[in-house]
């Protein structure tokens, strides 16, 4: 065996607090982003409210000499300049924990009220929604549902993997086989879901970051072998036993407490959110055109008065305060800006892709995975999922939660696909229109499915009769002989 010295040149993306706080502001929704923002605008002076400018700025006997944008590029010589392009899209976007909600599926009647009406969901809902989206075969279907029913509201194993195992007799799978869907269920949003306890989860978070990610693996020492010492913040001990200086133990520290212990807590719950499109559709001249719902959040600009202080070159502890308080503000800015541009094209690709729907509603949605959007974006499926949870968009069909066009397909006999959402407005148009005397059997619907040339079993058709809360055949006959 040879060995030899290699040299090789790559660029690695370093995980700095601005970049951090970029990929953080893409997945808050709009109720969270007016609260960031409020917090920004207390804690920075540099930052002001837009109107408050604009007031500033016609009360002035000498007018601001640029505009606030353009504020922002006067300090690019000093203080380094801020990327036109943010890369958020980046791996360890799956850090941050993820408030979500689910907006159930509205129809096309009362749409003024259901544009304002309330939603809240659970852990479990959503951790379903994304088992629907995800390639499993029937079994690992099975073992999933099974998983994700063990999970308790923190997001842990409510039992050992054990149990789950013991409770799977009918399907006749080894151990090994549960353990390989749980890690598949692992690599649900949020990051650390499905783990047994605290230190699972932190650690099945450190391992979604990449591996070149810095001071990874030493985080992960700590975690796997020191956490009560973190815990306690004993830092004597910790440097005694790792070895590591002070510089690097702070450093995976602070890698840990970007960690969220409970993936679950931030999930559903019994606070009620109202519903404000994120997002709006309409069509002109026949094109659909999309559009931000400027309105939701507060309008920010660089405070002037402060930011022309900076332009003292000493070295004041003030002017160096000030000067640090500008680039922070800058930062942000530019990180709203490329939230913005994130949702806009996100926004825009499912909408293209699904203008069927916006036209005839929802029997004409079309199938769409993550991946779809992904790959036309050219975007990771992670970063679709954070876009797209708790961001709505109102369209003529009415409000709808970004997610909700995405949905798994059906095949049919000619080899084409049906969306299961259409495939659950076609079964609530049939039972709509049944004979209340003869109201209409799972059987029934599945052979009416049949003749339309699409192939959907007896069981997928009870499943989706019963996630719309409509009642057995006979149930529907007892209720309406009962109403008569």
């Amino acid at each position: 065996m040879r060995q030899s010295l290699q040299l090789k040149i790559g660029q690695q993306l370093t995980m700095t607090p601005q970049l951090q706080q970029a990929i953080r502001l893409l997945q808050l929704s709009s109720l969270d982003l007016h609260q960031e923002i409020q917090q920004a605008l207390y804690s920075n002076p540099l930052l002001e409210l837009a109107e408050e400018y604009e007031r500033d700025k016609q009360d002035s006997e000498e007018p601001a000499s640029q505009e606030p944008a353009d504020a922002q590029d006067r300090w690019n010589k000093d203080d380094g300049p801020i990327p036109e392009e943010l890369p958020v899209d980046a791996r360890w976007d799956d850090i941050y924990p993820n408030p979500t909600t689910n907006l159930s599926s509205p129809g096309t009647e009362h749409r003024d009220f259901e544009s304002f009406h309330t939603v809240t969901d659970s852990l479990i809902d959503h951790l379903l929604w994304q088992l629907n989206l995800t390639p499993m075969s029937a079994v690992d279907n099975l073992i999933a549902t099974a998983i994700i029913d063990a999970i308790n509201p923190d997001g842990f194993l409510s039992c050992s993997i054990e149990e789950i195992h013991s409770g799977l007799t009918e399907l006749d799978v080894e151990l090994d086989e549960v353990m390989a869907v749980l890690h598949r269920v692992q690599q649900f949003d949020p990051p650390g879901v499905g783990a047994a306890g605290p230190r699972d989860c932190l650690l099945i978070q450190l391992g979604q970051f990449a591996g070149d990610t810095p001071y990874r693996s030493e985080a992960m020492v700590l975690v796997e072998h020191h956490l009560p010492l973190v815990a306690e913040r004993d830092y004597n001990q910790l440097r005694r036993k790792t070895g590591y200086d002070n510089d690097t133990l702070a450093a995976a520290i602070q890698l840990i407490q970007t960690l969220n212990p409970k993936p679950g807590e931030h999930i559903g719950g019994d606070e009620v959110e109202y519903v404000v499109p994120d997002v709006r559709v309409q069509k002109h001249n026949d094109v659909w055109q999309v559009s931000l719902n400027n309105d939701i959040a507060p309008k920010v600009c660089i405070n002037q008065q402060y930011a022309d202080l900076v332009r003292r070159a000493d070295k004041s502890d003030d002017n160096t305060f000030l000067r640090n308080q500008l680039q922070e503000a800058r930062w942000f800015l530019r990180s709203l800006e490329s939230r913005n541009e994130t949702l806009l094209r996100v926004s825009s690709c499912i909408v293209e892709m699904q203008r069927a729907f916006l036209e005839r509603g929802p029997e004409a949605m079309k199938p769409m995975v993550l991946a779809d959007v992904a790959e036309r974006l050219g975007l990771h499926e992670s970063t679709i999922s954070r876009v797209t949870t708790q961001k709505y968009i109102a369209t003529p069909q009415g409000v709808f939660e970004l997610k909700y066009f995405f949905s798994s397909h059906v095949s049919t006999n000619t080899g084409g696909e049906f969306s299961s959402t259409a495939i659950r407005a076609m079964l609530k148009k049939m039972i709509d229109a049944e004979n209340p005397k003869k109201p209409l059997s799972d059987n029934k619907l599945a052979d009416l499915f049949d003749e339309q040339g699409i192939q959907v079993a007896r069981r997928t058709v009870a499943k989706y009769r019963e996630a719309m809360g409509i009642p057995t055949s006979s149930e529907r006959k007892r209720f309406k002989q009962s109403a008569c």
